[in-house]
């Protein structure tokens, strides 16, 4: 498989007090493309950190970030904005759904924000949505979904501009077993039809031992 992501001595410092708080430590992995990739460590171990600094939410104290052969560690605001639009698809634990907004309009905001020809939008919003089991549902209103359904809606509005890498922070976090199961398939079905690249911060054990390997974190430092 090609590369796809990988990050070059990797730091995170914080600084709460005058005092330098390190969070990640020489950080170096790679991840190839179409590759499902679990991110697990003890809670405080810098996962979400370094899904961020992977993301470029955040920017590194020092190290680079090359993303298909380029290095987005100096991208200026304007540039990274546009490089998440084009490249990255997002899932956290809480769905940041707009509950003004019906099912169908939160999936397609990304792709309006990019410009998409509309007839395409919608064909993309539309599978999207049959595919993750909410066609039916698709002009309620996200107050008018379960967790289950509200969460799956945040799938689809992250894969609507077909992005290289599906970045998930605790996706199933606030998931019945039931619900967490059935999301994982979903994923592993969309994984499949689009082979997307899947890159997961996950506590949950049996989820991450399906996906293909694991970075663990301990104390800010990978040590697998």
């Amino acid at each position: 498989m090609a590369l796809l992501l990988e990050t070059q001595n990797i730091y995170k410092n914080f600084y709460k007090d005058k005092e330098v708080v390190n969070v990640l430590s020489n950080i170096n992995i790679q991840i190839d493309y179409g590759e499902k990739v679990a991110i697990v460590g003890k809670s405080g171990a810098g996962k979400t950190t370094l899904l961020h600094l992977l993301g470029t939410l955040e920017y590194p104290t020092s190290g680079a970030i090359i993303f298909n052969g380029k290095d987005i560690t100096n991208l200026k605001e304007d540039e990274l904005a546009s490089f998440r639009v084009n490249e990255l698809g997002f899932v956290f634990q809480f769905h940041y759904l707009i509950n003004e907004f019906t099912a169908f309009e939160n999936v397609i905001i990304p792709a309006v924000i990019k410009k998409h020809e509309l007839g395409k939008i919608k064909e993309r919003a539309d599978y999207l949505l049959n595919k993750l089991g909410l066609y039916n549902r698709k002009n309620h209103k996200p107050s008018e979904l379960s967790g289950g359904e509200q969460q799956r809606l945040a799938i689809a509005r992250a894969l609507i501009n077909m992005p290289k890498i599906l970045m998930a922070d605790e996706p199933t976090g606030n998931l019945d077993t039931k619900t967490t199961e059935k999301t994982f398939e979903l994923l592993e079905e969309l994984h499949e039809d689009i082979g997307m690249t899947i890159l997961m911060v996950t506590h949950n054990r049996d989820i991450a031992e399906k996906l293909h390997r694991r970075i663990v974190l301990e104390d800010g430092k990978i040590i697998n």
